[in-house]
């Protein structure tokens, strides 16, 4: 067998957009965080795609 140097990883990949963003919780269960919810929000409404179970389905729209 050869011998392979592993590498240790330098860290996860981050979104430039969330760069610094921290995530503590702290005894109480409360969770902390360097970046403002509302930045948060933004942010994951911007990248996540739209979820295709969450919209109604046509047959339902018309319904009622």
């Amino acid at each position: 067998m050869k011998n392979k140097s592993k590498v240790a990883p330098k860290g996860p990949k981050v979104h430039p957009d969330l760069a610094g963003f921290e995530m503590n919780i702290d005894s109480f269960g409360q969770i902390t965080t360097t970046f403002n919810r509302d930045v948060l929000n933004s942010f994951l409404d911007k990248e996540m795609p739209e979820d295709k179970k969450l919209k109604p389905k046509k047959d339902e729209s018309n319904e009622g």
